[in-house]
């Protein structure tokens, strides 16, 4: 059974962290704490960097895209939400992967484009496909274990031809899952990594285990393996959402991204309700490509809710 409101959480506070991030991202680790030093005293929501205040980026804005092809097409149509990518790219949004914008941009085929490309640069294994996940999580978390990592191996595989990230996405997707039911992500952790594909258990069961540190990492955090550890240790070191997310855009580096899934995952367990108030209602995510609508937080909401049902 899928709570709504943990739904809502899951989707609007993954497009809280991603805002809260933009700014910072590419920047040192502490730089957030530097200028926000104590939680609730409000002015988190700064923008900069080329983003507004409240302004989600590319990896809200395709989380969108997914949920809206799953909605209207009535479930997951592969083809479909690589369409909306593509016209989404062609856009020119503020942001997108350098690996996600080759894929779409190449010309080739929707099943063929992101293994072609793994083919011929060898590297594949970056965090655009977590970014996104929150959406597509919730949608199919009612369908159960198998389904929901399925799912996200189907969607990952769009942009992204490393295994790898597969891996990581179908991961997050299944904690997701977990947390939606109201059930605790981080003790079902053992479960899950049996869930994934042997080539790839133990590098995540290393980045996911209790005595792992971001310090740690051995790639920068815009890669799958620590962008994930990264959200995984926030939420187990802390004891509220909005203290995961601030400490996840804490560690500086794609600050966005590791916000967006550090705030999903709080979002997942705490609920809507534990989303600050004063971060969301600055919320918007536009959708290049798609006409003038921006989404506030009441839309996700909504979307939350219909992904959910």
């Amino acid at each position: 059974m899928i709570d709504p409101e943990r739904a809502v959480g899951a989707v609007v506070g993954s497009a809280v962290g991603d805002a809260l991030g933009a700014p910072f991202e590419f920047g040192p680790e502490g730089a957030f704490s530097a200028r926000f030093p104590s939680a609730g005293h409000g002015g988190e929501m700064c923008g900069g960097g080329g983003w507004d205040p409240g302004e989600a980026t590319d990896d809200t804005q395709m989380a969108v895209l997914v949920a809206q092809s799953l909605l209207e097409c009535g479930g997951l149509d592969p083809a479909d939400v690589f369409r909306r990518f593509q016209r989404w790219a062609a856009a020119d949004p503020k942001d997108i992967g350098l690996q996600t914008e080759a894929v779409l941009g190449s010309g080739d085929p929707w099943d063929l484009a992101a293994a072609l490309h793994f083919q011929s640069s060898q590297r594949a294994a970056g965090n655009g496909s977590l970014m996104r996940a929150a959406t597509s999580a919730v949608h199919f978390a009612r369908q159960g274990r198998a389904a929901t990592m399925d799912a996200a191996r189907r969607l990952a595989a769009l942009t992204h031809g490393d295994r790898a990230a597969w891996e990581g996405t179908a991961i997050l997707h299944e904690l997701l899952r977990i947390a939606l039911s109201g059930s605790d992500p981080l003790a079902a952790l053992p479960d899950v990594l049996a869930e994934a594909h042997p080539d790839h258990r133990t590098r995540y069961a290393t980045v996911l285990a209790p005595d792992w540190h971001p310090d740690l990492a051995t790639e920068f955090n815009g890669a799958v393996w620590p962008c994930l550890g990264s959200a995984v240790w926030a939420l187990r070191t802390t004891g509220s959402y909005e203290d995961a997310v601030r400490a996840a855009v804490d560690l500086g580096g794609d600050t966005d991204t590791v916000g967006a899934v550090t705030g999903g995952l709080a979002g997942a367990v705490y609920g809507a309700a534990a989303v600050p108030e004063r971060w969301s209602r600055v919320l918007h995510v536009p959708l290049p490509g798609f006409g003038d609508r921006v989404l506030r937080a009441d839309d996700l909401s909504e979307l939350a809710r219909r992904l959910g049902a």
